[in-house]
């Protein structure tokens, strides 16, 4: 296994002012007073390659992204190795996928926006199957699972959470990735109703969700989970979702023409052509495509898609499911 940092770069503006200069003076005064500057934030993780990595170039590799819970937070990187994956390895297990293991340095809570930069500076620099990248994490590290995998849905193709939690208003993202829920039904620490307000709200959307409630478990739900081989042969079996285009007759594309009025006020008009269904929200104009009758998506790799939604006599609007949950009705 072995340890890295990862540096994100964030570029900074340093301003002075000064009080009673004439204007033009002013303004070229801060023109040389602007300069930039670097600041520099560490992310220290661990790296556990395949055994083969280096024997073959032409393969990519699943990753699995392994997130700690607050007590192994910090600035000493040994501390990761307390549980779960990376203490796997440290024992001497051999996984078949690139491990990554970074630590938070506060207990409070995963800083999701660094943990996305992370993934992508991982899948630059190493061979990842990027239709393989899962998450997993235990306790305060099953909050950033949830949290992670609703924030930047399209990264994954199954996500783990154990005795985690969060808030469940964004489940509906979560609509197209595999789920596997743990946690122990004596858990003090984090009550098992967190888990279980998540799984619900996801099943409503996702019908491959799966929980498991050890029934004499408290808190320590993980080592049981990290424990068992089934838990990451489920995981490779998991491929990121893709909307698969499906033909649609015509005169059915037909019945979903007319204009839709958005919350913001803004309208689209709709047409049918033998593509699919063409929307023009303003001057812009963009393919649907068929996945089913009632159902179309913009990008096969994109978790976006709209659904319109019909009474038993016409068509009440669409839904549309992208960054925001927003409901477009018929004019």
């Amino acid at each position: 296994m072995i340890t890295k940092e990862f540096n994100l770069i964030l570029f900074r503006n340093v301003r002075k002012s000064v009080v009673v200069l004439p204007a033009i003076f002013f303004f070229s005064f801060m023109r040389a007073q602007q300069t930039a500057e670097k600041f520099v934030q560490e992310t220290g993780y661990f790296l556990s390659l395949p055994e083969h990595y280096l024997d073959d170039t032409s393969i990519r590799w699943p990753l699995v992204l392994f997130l700690h819970g607050s007590g192994e937070s910090g600035h000493d990187i040994q501390k990761v190795k307390a549980n779960g994956p990376p203490r796997l390895v440290e024992e001497g297990k051999k996984f078949p996928f690139i491990l990554v293991s970074p630590q938070s340095e506060v207990p409070s809570g995963w800083d999701v926006d660094l943990l996305y930069k992370l993934l992508q500076h991982i899948k630059k620099n190493y061979r990842v199957d990027r239709q393989k990248v899962y998450v997993t994490g235990l306790s305060m590290g099953g909050y950033g699972t949830w949290a992670l995998a609703m924030k930047y849905p399209d990264e994954f193709a199954g996500i783990a959470p154990v005795c985690g939690g969060g808030d469940t208003s964004n489940a509906w993202k979560l609509r197209n990735i595999p789920i596997w829920c743990f946690h122990g039904a004596k858990d003090d620490v984090v009550p098992p109703a967190s888990s279980i307000n998540l799984v619900t709200a996801s099943s409503r959307y996702n019908a491959s969700v799966r929980f498991t409630l050890y029934p004499n478990a408290n808190h320590n739900s993980w080592d049981t989970t990290y424990n068992n081989d089934s838990l990451y042969l489920w995981m490779l079996a998991q491929a990121k979702f893709i909307y698969k285009e499906k033909p649609v007759d015509i005169s059915l594309l037909k019945k979903y023409e007319g204009r839709y009025a958005g919350p913001d006020g803004d309208t689209v008009l709709v047409t049918a052509a033998k593509e699919g269904l063409m929307a023009r929200p303003g001057h812009e104009t963009v393919l649907l495509k068929a996945a089913s009758e009632n159902l179309f998506f913009i990008q096969p790799d994109k978790n976006m898609d709209i659904r319109f939604l019909r009474s038993k006599k016409s068509i009440e609007g669409f839904l549309f499911l992208g960054d925001r949950k927003l409901f477009y009705r018929r004019l």
